[in-house]
C-alpha cells in the first residue's frame, strides 16, 4: 500500500473531474465522489468515507477540496435563505468535515491539502453574496490549517481562475467571456502543490492563469511577509491602530 492515494471531492464534472484525471495520468490513486456534493456535508457519510479509503488504500497522501455551489447572482435582499445557507454548508463544511477527518491520515503520510477557491474570497461583491461568505471562509480555514511554522499539514487554496465549466456557462458574470483559463495551466499548479515544490506558499493563495510554477519559486525565494496572499483587513495606512 505504498502508491500515492489523492481524494478529490465534486470530482464527476467540471473542473474536478480534470483534476482527478491529471492526478491519475500522474501516478495517484484517485478516490473521487461519484455522484453529488451532498455528502461532503454529512458527518457520517464522511467519516465512514475517508474511513473505507484508508482501509482500502492505507493511506491518504492528496486531498483536493473541489466540491462546491454557487447561489443566485442577486443582491442579499432577494437571495433565497434556504439557497444561501445551503451553498454555505457545501462551500465551507463540506471541505472542513473533509479536511477533519482525513488530516491524522495527511499528518501520517506528510500529505497536503488544496482548497479549491476563487477571488471571490477577496473581493468585494454585493451578489452571489453567500458563494462569496463562503470563499472566505474558505480562505480561513486554509490559513488555520496551513500557515505558520507550527501548521501540522500544508494547505494551499488554489484559486482556478474561470475555466469553461457548466457553472461558470451558467453565470451572468460569463455571459460574453471569450477568454477562459485553460484546465491545463490549473492542473500545473495543482501537481506542483502536491509534489512540494510550493510548500512555501502553504496556507496562502495561488492562481491559475496569473501565477505559474516558475513565478511562485522565484517569489518565495525573496520570503513572503505574514500576510502576503492570504486573507485580512486592509488598514488606512500606518497609523491606522488595526494594522
Amino acid at each position: 500500500m505504498t502508491e500515492r492515494v489523492a481524494v478529490v471531492t465534486g470530482a464527476s464534472r467540471g473542473i474536478g473531474a480534470h483534476l482527478a484525471d491529471a492526478l491519475e495520468a500522474a501516478g495517484y490513486a484517485v478516490e473521487r465522489v461519484s455522484s453529488s456534493v451532498a455528502p461532503v456535508t454529512d458527518r457520517a457519510a464522511v467519516e465512514a468515507w475517508v474511513d473505507d479509503i484508508v482501509a482500502r488504500r492505507g493511506r491518504i497522501d492528496l486531498l483536493v477540496n473541489n466540491a462546491g455551489v454557487i447561489d443566485d447572482e442577486v443582491p442579499l435582499a432577494e437571495s433565497d435563505p434556504e439557497q444561501w445557507w445551503r451553498t454555505v454548508e457545501v462551500n465551507v463544511r463540506g471541505p472542513y468535515l473533509m479536511t477533519r477527518f482525513a488530516l491524522p491520515h495527511l499528518v501520517a503520510s506528510g500529505g497536503r491539502i488544496v482548497n479549491i477557491n476563487s477571488g471571490a474570497a477577496y473581493k468585494n461583491y454585493d451578489i452571489a453574496t453567500a458563494y462569496n461568505v463562503s470563499k472566505g471562509a474558505l480562505a480561513r480555514l486554509t490559513a488555520a490549517t496551513g500557515l505558520g511554522e507550527d501548521a501540522v499539514v500544508k494547505a494551499f487554496d488554489l484559486a482556478p481562475g474561470v475555466v469553461r465549466t457548466d457553472m461558470t456557462l451558467s453565470m451572468d458574470a460569463h455571459v460574453d467571456r471569450t477568454e477562459w483559463t485553460e484546465p491545463e495551466v490549473v492542473v500545473e499548479l495543482l501537481l506542483a502543490l502536491a509534489s512540494g515544490r510550493l510548500d512555501a506558499w502553504s496556507g496562502r493563495m495561488v492562481r491559475a492563469g496569473t501565477d505559474t510554477v516558475e513565478s511562485l519559486e522565484r517569489r518565495a525565494e525573496h520570503g513572503l511577509g505574514e500576510l502576503d496572499r492570504t486573507l485580512g483587513l486592509i488598514g488606512w495606512g500606518s497609523d491606522d491602530p488595526l494594522t
